[in-house]
C-alpha cells in the first residue's frame, strides 16, 4: 500500500518521465578530481542515492569555465574531454531507474584566485563579502563568451546522456550576481533596471535551449528572495520566473538566499523549521505554467507528500536527508519509519566541513557518505568478543560497525540513560533531533544483536574475568572545573545538570564559558524565560555567528536582553556574585540565582592503563581522545568498530 500517493506518483518534465516526484538537489561534495574530472568516488556516491529510488538526481555544481570554479575539486564541463566522465555518472544513475540532471555553474565573485588561476569575475568589480578578493567586472565580450559557455555546457550534458540540465542562478553565484541589485551596479544593458539585470539569465536560457533543442529539459534554479538588505524580493522573482519559462526553462527550482543571508537559509540548520521555504515555491507556482520544485530543509517524505498535495510544489527536493540516509524513500514507501536515520540539520559534515574546513563533504551521522567505494563492513575473518565501553555517539557507532562486521558485541554505559553527552546536548531548543539519532541507533543495535547494558561501570575485575578479544574505549569526557576561588559554592551547578533537569532552572543565571555548551545552556534558559549573562575569557566569541546555528544562538541571546561578556577573566565567585577582570578592571556580575559551569570537558582515560596492563587490544574514539564535535565522535567510533 502506498501511503504517500503524491510523492510516489510518476511525473514528467517535458518528455522526461520520472518514477516519482522526489528530487536530490545539487550538493557540493569536493569528490571531483584535481583536474575537475568525474571520479570513482563521485560515481559511487550518486549511484548509492539512485539505488535509494530518487526520481531525479541533480549533480553538484559543474563549472562551465575554469574561471568559474568555486572549489578546487569541482567537476567541469568546459570542453569535450569531460563528456566521458559525465557519461559514467549518467550510466550509474540510470542503472537504478533514476534520472539525472547536470547543474551547470559559474561562481562569479564567490571564489578565489588560488582555485581559478585568475582574478574572480563578476558583473561589477565588487568583492565577495565572504572572500573579500579583488574582482574584475566582466566586459560585454566576456559576458557573451560565458553565455555561450553555458549553452555548450548544456549541449555536452545532453551528449553525455544526462536527462536534463539545471542552470544555477541562485545562492549568490554569477547568474544570481547579475540579477541582484545588491551585486550588479552596471549601467549598460546588463544592469540597472529589472529587465537589464535579468537579461544575462534569460539569454543563457535562450542560448541553451537553442543548443539542446525543444524537448531537453532545462531547469532554472532561482533564489526566490535574497533576504539581505538591498537585495531582491519575492515580487521581482514572480516577475522573472515567467520570463525564464518563456525563454525556454522547463521548470523552476525555488530556493532562497545567498551565503551571506543571516542564518544561512540556503542550507538552513535545525534552528529553522522544516519546510520553511515551501510558501515561496507556492508563490512562484501561481505565476508559471512549468513545474516548480520546492526545497528548503525538507527531511520527512510525509511533509513532501503533503506539500505536493497542497499545491506548494510539483516536485520536492530532499538534500541532506539523502546524505544521512540514502534509503529514506525506500523505507518511507514500506512504512519503516523507525529505520529512518533522520538528518539532524547540524551542518557539521556537509556545508561547514566543505566551506569552512575545505574538506570533502561527509555526514555527521552517516560515516559511509562519500565512502561508497569502500567495502567498510565486510565480514571479519574471525568472530571476536568485543566490548565497547561508553554509550555516547562514539561508542554507539563503534558497536554498530563491529556488529555489522560479524563480531559479538557488548556495550556498557555507566549512566542510567544511553547517549553520553547527547543526552544533555539534545535538550536546548531545536536540538531534539540529536537524541532521535540515539534512539535510532539503539534500535539498530538491537536488530544486530548487540547487548546494551546501562548503569554498568566497567571495572578491572570485569575485564580480567571476561577477557574480551578487543575493546573500544569510548568513555567520553567529564566536565572541566578550573581552579577558581569559590567555584564549589552552593550557587554553582554544572551545565549538563541544568540541561538534563537534575537541578531546577533559576534566574537570573550567569553562564561561565561561551563555547557551544555555554551558549546552548544560555539558550535553554532563555527558552524558559530566564535572563542570562555569558562570561567568556576569549577576546572573540568561541561560537562564530556565521554558521547557521551560531547565528541563531547569538541572535536569541541578544533578543532576550542577555549579554555575552568577552575578554573577561573570572577571578573568584563570592556567593551569588561572579568576580571578574576585564581590560584590567574588576567587575562584579550578579547577584545570580544560578551560576552555571560550562568550561568544557576533560577526557575520561581511567581504563586506558588497565587495558594496557591486561594486554587487551583496544582502540579509542570520541571525546576520550579529545573533546570535539558529534562528527568526530561518530566517525572515529565507526572507524574503531571497522578496524576490529
Amino acid at each position: 500500500m502506498n501511503n504517500l500517493p503524491h510523492l510516489f506518483s510518476p511525473y514528467g518534465i517535458k518528455n522526461l518521465k520520472l518514477q516519482n516526484r522526489a528530487v536530490m538537489p545539487a550538493i557540493g561534495t569536493g569528490y571531483g578530481g584535481k583536474d575537475s574530472t568525474v571520479t570513482d568516488q563521485l560515481v559511487a556516491y550518486l549511484e548509492r542515492r539512485a539505488r535509494g529510488g530518487v526520481g531525479l538526481i541533480i549533480t553538484e555544481e559543474c563549472a562551465i569555465d575554469p574561471r568559474g570554479k568555486n572549489m578546487g575539486r569541482e567537476i567541469g564541463v568546459w570542453n569535450d574531454s569531460f563528456v566521458p566522465g559525465l557519461a559514467r555518472l549518467a550510466e550509474a544513475v540510470h542503472r537504478h531507474g533514476s534520472k539525472i540532471a547536470l547543474q551547470i555553474h559559474h561562481a562569479g565573485r564567490e571564489t578565489i584566485e588560488a582555485v581559478t588561476g585568475a582574478k574572480p569575475e563578476a558583473p561589477s568589480d565588487l568583492p565577495s563579502l565572504i572572500y573579500n578578493q579583488p574582482t574584475e567586472a566582466m566586459s560585454i565580450d566576456r559576458i557573451h563568451e560565458i553565455i555561450s559557455a553555458y549553452a555548450m555546457g548544456a549541449l555536452r550534458a545532453k551528449t553525455a546522456g544526462m536527462d536534463a540540465v539545471e542552470i544555477h542562478g541562485a545562492h549568490g553565484y554569477l547568474v544570481h550576481q547579475f540579477i541582484s541589485p545588491f551585486s550588479n551596479r552596471r549601467t549598460d544593458e546588463y544592469g540597472g533596471s529589472d529587465e537589464n539585470r535579468a537579461r544575462f539569465y534569460i539569454e543563457i536560457v535562450k542560448a541553451a535551449r537553442e543548443k539542446v533543442g525543444p524537448d531537453f529539459p532545462i531547469i532554472a534554479r532561482l533564489s526566490i528572495e535574497e533576504c539581505i538588505k538591498g537585495g531582491f524580493g519575492l515580487e521581482f522573482t514572480k516577475w522573472l520566473a515567467p520570463r525564464l519559462a518563456d525563454a525556454g526553462a522547463s521548470a523552476i527550482h525555488a530556493s532562497v538566499g545567498v551565503y551571506t543571508t543571516p542564518g544561512l537559509l540556503t542550507i538552513a540548520a535545525s534552528d529553522t523549521p522544516e519546510g520553511f521555504n515551501l510558501f515561496r515555491a507556492r508563490e512562484i507556482k501561481q505565476v508559471v505554467t512549468v513545474p516548480v520544485i520546492g526545497v528548503g530543509r525538507i527531511i520527512d517524505p510525509r511533509m513532501a507528500d503533503e506539500a505536493i498535495a497542497r499545491g506548494d510544489a510539483d516536485l520536492v527536493s530532499m538534500g541532506r536527508q539523502l546524505l544521512a540516509d540514502p534509503e529514506v524513500l525506500i523505507k518511507a514507501k514500506e512504512g519503516r519509519w523507525d529505520d529512518v536515520r533522520w538528518c539532524l540539520g547540524c551542518n557539521q559534515g556537509c556545508i561547514e566541513r566543505l566551506s569552512f574546513e575545505f574538506k570533502p563533504t561527509a555526514c555527521s551521522i552517516n560515516a559511509e557518505c562519500g565512502r561508497e567505494c569502500e567495502d567498510l563492513y565486510a565480514k571479519a575473518g574471525t568472530r571476536k568478543k568485543v566490548w565497547v565501553i561508553g554509550g555516547g555517539p562514539a561508542g554507539l557507532s563503534a558497536a554498530l560497525a563491529a556488529a555489522r562486521r560479524g563480531h559479538a558485541v557488548s556495550l556498557f554505559e555507566r549512566e542510567a540513560v544511553i547517549g553520553g553527552q547527547l543526552v544533555s546536548a539534545s535538550r536546548p531548543p531545536h536540538k531534539e533531533g540529536f537524541y532521535r539519532w540515539v534512539e535510532w541507533i539503539v534500535r539498530q543495535l538491537k536488530q544486530v544483536g548487540v547487548a546494551v547494558q546501562e548503569s554498568v561501570a566497567v571495572t578491572e575485575t570485569m575485564l580480567a574475568d571476561s577477557r574480551p578479544d578487543a575493546v573500544v574505549l569510548a568513555a567520553g569526557a567529564a566536565p572541566l572545573t578550573p581552579a577558581i576561588k569559590g567555584i564549589d559554592g552552593n550557587t554553582i551547578v554544572e551545565a549538563r545538570d541544568v540541561l538534563t533537569g537534575k537541578v531546577p532552572v533559576k534566574g537570573p543565571a550567569v553562564i561561565l564559558g561561551g563555547g557551544y555548551v555555554g551558549m546552548e545552556t544560555a539558550d535553554f534558559c532563555i527558552d524558559r524565560g530566564i535572563g542570562v549573562t555569558v562570561v567568556e575569557m576569549a577576546k572573540f566569541p568561541p561560537v562564530s555567528s556565521f554558521p547557521a546555528h551560531g547565528y541563531w544562538l547569538h541572535r536569541r541571546l541578544k533578543k532576550s536582553g542577555g549579554a555575552l561578556l568577552l575578554n573577561t577573566k573570572i577571578t573568584a565567585i563570592e556567593g551569588d556574585t561572579v568576580v571578574a577582570e576585564q581590560d584590567g578592571k574588576e567587575m562584579r556580575i550578579g547577584p545570580a540565582a544560578m551560576i552555571v559551569k560550562a568550561f568544557g570537558s576533560t577526557p575520561e582515560r581511567d581504563l586506558e592503563g588497565v587495558l594496557k596492563k591486561l594486554a587487551i587490544p583496544f582502540a579509542e574514539a570520541g571525546d576520550v581522545i579529545k573533546p570535539r564535535r558529534l562528527i568526530e565522535a561518530v566517525h572515529e567510533g565507526d572507524a574503531a568498530g571497522v578496524s576490529i
